[in-house]
């Protein structure tokens, strides 16, 4: 039985929980900073994982939608039906996690994040009971976004191998990368097509049939890299039909970049 305690962050808590629990854990209004920790720690757990049945706060739902890597993380464990993401009514109370055998409430104070802990067995059967009831009249919510396994898996085909191993890469060496970021997701897979000379065409297919963004948001944000001088392109023609443009990266430091440098060094362009 999980006792209270005192930890640094919320993972270490998270990791206990996933440790001894089972079947249905209910995820009762986490904070933005807690959903993504959940998000995080049960990709990297290596047990075997509870279903963990997420009632949030739709704004918190949003935030996480908007930061791809922990968004497309998110995709992952609800195609592996680890996870499903509900909104929940922002008075619900406070956050908890409500499993077969306990409830537990989560506290964060200054820079340590408290459990409190019962296994009171009637107060943990009504709190199961009012997760159920709220989780049926909770409406479901779309990441719209698609899983990070699909993202490289689909990239590694349609692209190639090189091109999939650079994306990883530049996707790992930031901690974020958010939809209002100057460089999202689309910004940086074109980066990575442009240092690989990839085509426009292709990278901008790859995107709109995996969902991470269409072709004109893509030819939208190649011409605003085109303008800031990060990108360049060239005209290569086809034995039918127009000239396809092929990516190129406009600087030299973007050329000299190590995957993991790319985007500090796309950074200090833009800010230059």
């Amino acid at each position: 039985m999980l006792t209270n305690r005192v930890e640094k962050d919320y993972r270490s808590i998270i990791e206990k929980l996933l440790s001894e629990s089972d079947g249905t854990v209910f995820v009762v209004q986490p904070s933005s900073e807690a959903l993504e920790a959940l998000v995080e720690t049960a990709t990297a757990y290596d047990g075997d994982l509870p279903t963990l049945q997420v009632l949030a706060e739709e704004a918190v739902c949003k935030d996480l939608r908007r930061e791809f890597l922990v968004a497309s993380r998110a995709a992952d464990l609800v195609a592996s039906d680890a996870l499903e993401l509900r909104s929940a009514d922002p008075e619900q109370g406070n956050h908890l996690y409500v499993t077969e055998a306990g409830v537990h409430a989560v506290v964060a104070a200054g820079s340590h994040v408290a459990l409190l802990s019962t296994d009171d067995e009637e107060f943990t059967t009504a709190a199961g009971d009012r997760c159920a009831a709220q989780w049926e009249s909770a409406d479901s919510f779309d990441l719209r976004t698609p899983p990070r396994s699909r993202v490289d898996g689909a990239l590694r085909e349609d692209i190639g191998e090189d091109v999939a191993e650079t994306f990883s890469s530049v996707l790992d060496s930031v901690e974020a990368v958010r939809g209002d970021d100057e460089l999202d997701e689309v910004a940086l897979s074109l980066l990575v097509a442009a240092k690989h000379e990839v085509l426009l065409y292709d990278i901008s297919k790859w995107g709109e049939d995996i969902g991470v963004a269409s072709k004109a948001t893509f030819s939208r944000v190649k011409n605003k890299l085109e303008d800031a001088g990060l990108l360049t392109t060239e005209k290569v023609p086809m034995d039918i039909g127009r000239p396809r443009l092929r990516l190129l990266l406009g600087d030299d430091r973007l050329k000299a970049a190590d995957p993991d440098e790319l985007v500090d060094v796309a950074y200090e362009l833009l800010d230059a």
